[in-house]
């Protein structure tokens, strides 16, 4: 086992602008897979959307669960989106600390592997890490499990054959930080996106918190270089 960390990067709106493009064109495509599968109206359509992602974390788990849906057909043809190429936005330069971060990098997004795959060419990032961790393949028991599930982290980590301690999980989302500090992860709440796409009001409230499990928060990658004097005295230097 390497003695430096593991670092675990979100994709949407942590490596890339997905408020830009991505996930308007999600929710349409994903609203009207509801219409046409569950034969129900745009409202209906919009109500379980909502109600599985606020209940499970993802709609898909919400849709696998009541209504029977395969997963790989509801992936495939919710991320279609034929423009994605040219609608990606990211930071060429801030992106290339990437290239210079000590330590594994590994991709860790709920999307599936075909368009994590075609957003990282289009960044032109794909060869900078080890590994790329879709929802595909986060698998339980039969079932899937993608972020927040704590239960999938740890068995990643042990898969990966680091303990959590040594990982630092990069992310946009609150709740799946909650859920990596909770077994021990480091982390590090990217909020250069989401920020942005916040009204006036929401970014005073949101943005200005420090959860307890929250290491660090960031605007841009570069902040994590030189990452090991940034982190906190009680936890030690991960990069050692």
């Amino acid at each position: 086992m390497t003695a430096r960390c593991l670092w675990l990067f979100d994709l949407d709106d942590t490596l890339h602008d997905a408020g830009a493009f991505v996930f308007g064109a999600l929710h349409e495509s994903m609203g009207a897979y509801v219409q046409r599968e569950l034969r129900v109206p745009p409202e209906e359509a919009d109500r379980l959307r909502r109600l599985y992602w606020l209940r499970y974390g993802a709609t898909l788990l919400g849709l696998v669960k009541h209504h029977g849906v395969k997963p790989a057909h509801f992936l495939h043809e919710t991320h279609l989106l034929p423009d994605l190429e040219q609608r990606i936005n990211g930071h060429r330069h801030d992106l290339a600390v990437l290239r210079r971060l000590p330590g594994r990098k590994i991709i860790l997004t709920n999307a599936p592997r075909a368009y994590a795959m075609r957003v990282l060419q289009a960044l032109g990032i794909a060869r900078w890490f080890d590994a790329v961790v879709t929802i595909e393949d986060m698998a339980m028991f039969g079932h899937l499990r993608p972020k927040p599930d704590a239960r999938m982290l740890r068995a990643l980590a042990a898969r990966l054959r680091v303990p959590p301690s040594r990982c630092i999980l990069v992310e946009d989302t609150l709740q799946h930080q909650k859920a990596a500090r909770s077994i021990g992860m480091h982390t590090v709440w990217m909020q250069r996106f989401g920020r942005r796409g916040s009204p006036v009001r929401a970014r005073r409230q949101r943005w200005t918190m420090q959860p307890a499990y929250v290491d660090r928060t960031i605007g841009r990658l570069a902040q994590l270089l030189p990452a090991g004097k940034h982190w906190p005295t009680s936890l030690g230097n991960p990069l050692k």
